[in-house]
């Protein structure tokens, strides 16, 4: 169950993710000219929601944030629908399955 120090840290995590422009990247692969299959983690406003999603993910995971209240406030699973195949290609790349594994995993507690 949430609590204020969650509701305490989810405006913390709002506050960092306005200061590193995360309402630019969500613009961004919301637009209509955004493809996923083709999106890269070499376009900073992809990595820049890979990496702000991964540390959502990471608290959530080690019970530091809770899931239920990070899952009602943002669609990560959008989020991560939109972005997800470019981290995978980067998975690929490097042979490290373990990139954005926690944002991918919190995108799959939503559906």
């Amino acid at each position: 169950m949430a609590n204020r120090e969650d509701a305490a840290l989810l405006v913390q995590l709002a506050q960092w993710g306005s200061a590193m422009g995360i309402e630019e990247a969500q613009h961004a692969v919301w637009a209509d000219t955004f493809d996923p299959e083709t999106a890269s983690v070499d376009d900073v406003l992809v990595s820049r929601i890979l990496n702000w999603g991964e540390t959502i993910g990471t608290l959530t995971k080690n019970g530091l944030l809770d899931t239920d209240l990070v899952l009602d406030w943002l669609w990560v699973s959008g989020l991560w629908a939109r972005v997800g195949p470019a981290a995978t290609k980067l998975r690929d790349k490097l042979g490290v399955p373990e990139l954005y594994e926690n944002f991918e995993a919190l995108a799959a507690r939503q559906n």
